[in-house]
């Protein structure tokens, strides 16, 4: 090879690596722990995005992007009580399947309040950030998982999961698709109720669960979206078209259009259980879908929740694709859009994060379990204090209890508690599943003596007495999640760490053992039988690989 040849390669060498950092890469989930259930829609240059919450309040929390990469969380759509009472309900019931939508200058938000007296509603904002109004219910709508369609003469529909037309199902899981005018002003549905899938893609395989639907517009054709399979290692996407929004609607002849229920259960970081798709147009006419996926760190579980991935969508047939038959959903992508410099996505803020309890609020991160119908805690002088209230972490209600996802399989979260003198209370960090499912590390004040204990629901793992520890005086918390493995610790410098007891088995908070479809929060908790103060000075949450 002569020198010219060498200085032609070098600089094809230098070319391609440059080409190559210029590609965005966008590293999957973009929206890491329990964001299951993304739906997504454009004004402009900005884009918002909602998930389901459950059981949590606020209730559906609500991200932005101008780039598809950097995602910021920008509030909740329902963060006052009279908005979401969540009250006694299983801690799975809740808010199932939010759509947003933006039209002639108002964002709708719609979605399905499980459990009690639940039923079908929307709110509307003109800022996303809210205030988001009052529910307007939806008596006349049964089922599940609505979403609004605005045509493009302006018309507004409304499509929803819902009972078969006969009211007798075929099998388990045999649901209907139905489609109504929809009378903005009045604030109802209009006219006849169609159903225009039945089923699903194939009645004669006894498709399950047809649910999640979106209706947009491409090439004169209604494109109908759903989610079909069940929300486990079957679900996929599937998509229809008809040129008349009433159908009948053609199915694709290729469906799933997204699923991994066929990969193989042995491959590398395996991303399960995908599905509930939502699509977006970027300005410049190419489509990228979200939703959502599973991240087992063993057989199938995982303790993160369902989380929120993108992926290209590709039209380049009649039909969209997400991903193709047989190959796995990819761990980065390349967007359409350049990524902003300069920010720091969501996820690794997620991954180093950190509270010190020094604004007036609390950040959007943190979470109650259902709704709290009085104010029991309060932000003052760079802690958060928690009244220790006569409701504990097993009870079904409104526990003192303040959590945060936990997002990654092997992570640990640290806090730094001080408990009132002279009180006879319990304090601590819980990871927390639901009722039956958790873990406590907590400090007991009984009787002028405290005591540190690691339990559960039902089994106390380790109590010893803390003979150097003072009331009023900080005590360091740790728990650590290493995937099937789960480890207490604490430490009376925040230098010198002790273990509690034994490593845990992991898989408690798995949604395997513990049933339901929320992922696991770490949270900061106090118990009182008469009134007691907690006082939290920070607290961080860290990935750890």
């Amino acid at each position: 090879m002569n020198l010219q040849h060498l200085k032609l390669l070098l600089l094809s060498t230098i070319f391609s690596i440059i080409a190559t950092v210029a590609v965005a890469q966008t590293e999957n989930p973009i929206l890491p722990g329990f964001y299951p259930d993304p739906s997504i829609c454009r004004v402009g240059t900005d884009y918002y995005l909602v998930n389901s919450s459950f059981s949590f309040f606020p209730g559906i929390p609500i991200f932005h992007s101008t780039d598809l990469t950097h995602w910021k969380q920008i509030g909740h759509v329902l963060d006052r009580p009279s908005q979401l009472n969540l009250t006694d309900e299983w801690i799975s019931a809740g808010l199932y399947a939010p759509s947003i939508r933006y039209h002639e200058g108002v964002f709708y938000m719609i979605t399905t309040l499980m459990g009690g007296k639940g039923g079908n509603f929307y709110v509307t904002a003109k800022n996303p950030a809210g205030p988001w109004s009052e529910p307007n219910w939806l008596k006349e709508v049964d089922g599940i998982d609505p979403s609004f369609f605005f045509d493009l003469d302006g018309t507004a529909y409304l499509v929803n999961n819902g009972p078969v037309a006969d009211g007798k199902p075929l099998y388990n899981g045999h649901r209907s698709l139905w489609l109504q005018k929809f009378d903005l002003a009045a604030k109802k549905p209009i006219g006849k109720r169609v159903e225009i899938v039945n089923g699903g893609t194939d009645i004669s395989k006894k498709p399950i669960w047809i649910e999640g639907p979106h209706i947009f517009n491409k090439n004169g054709y209604y494109y109908l979206l759903c989610a079909e399979g069940g929300t486990g290692l079957d679900h996929s996407q599937v998509i229809f078209r008809s040129r008349n929004i009433w159908g009948p609607y053609e199915v694709f002849k290729d469906n799933p259009i997204l699923t991994q229920r066929d990969m193989p259960a042995d491959r590398i970081d395996p991303v399960t259980c995908t599905g509930h798709a939502d699509f977006v147009q970027t300005p410049n006419g190419d489509w990228v879908a979200v939703f959502l996926g599973c991240q087992p760190y063993e057989d199938e579980f995982f303790n993160t929740g369902r989380q929120t991935f993108i992926q290209n969508v590709d039209w380049s047939g009649e039909w969209p694709i997400i991903l193709e038959k047989g190959k796995a959903v990819p761990s980065q992508v390349s967007l359409p859009l350049k990524a902003e410099e300069g920010k720091v996505t969501f996820r690794d803020n997620s991954a180093n994060w950190k509270d010190d309890f020094d604004q007036p609020k609390l950040n959007f991160e943190w979470n109650f379990i259902r709704t709290p119908q009085e104010k029991w805690y309060e932000l003052k002088d760079n802690s958060l204090k928690i009244q220790a209230r006569p409701i504990s972490i097993s009870e079904v209600g409104n526990p003192s209890f303040i959590g945060r996802r936990l997002q990654f399989a092997n992570s640990e979260f640290t806090a730094s508690l001080k408990l009132e003198k002279g009180k006879e209370m319990e304090a601590g960090i819980v990871a927390f599943q639901n009722e039956k499912f958790y873990y406590k590390l907590t400090i007991q004040q009984i009787a002028g003596k405290n005591y540190l204990m690691v339990a559960s629901a039902t089994k106390e793992f380790e109590k010893t007495e803390l003979k150097g520890y003072k009331p009023g005086k900080p005590i360091y918390l740790r728990m650590k999640a290493l995937e099937a493995d789960f480890a207490c610790e604490y430490s009376l410098n925040n230098k010198t760490w002790t273990q509690m007891g034994s490593v845990l088995d992991g898989k408690h908070l798995s949604t395997k053992v513990s049933g339901g479809y929320v992922g696991a929060y770490f949270g900061l908790y106090a118990f009182a039988k008469t009134p007691a103060i907690a006082s939290f000075d920070w607290a961080t949450y860290r990935k750890t690989n």
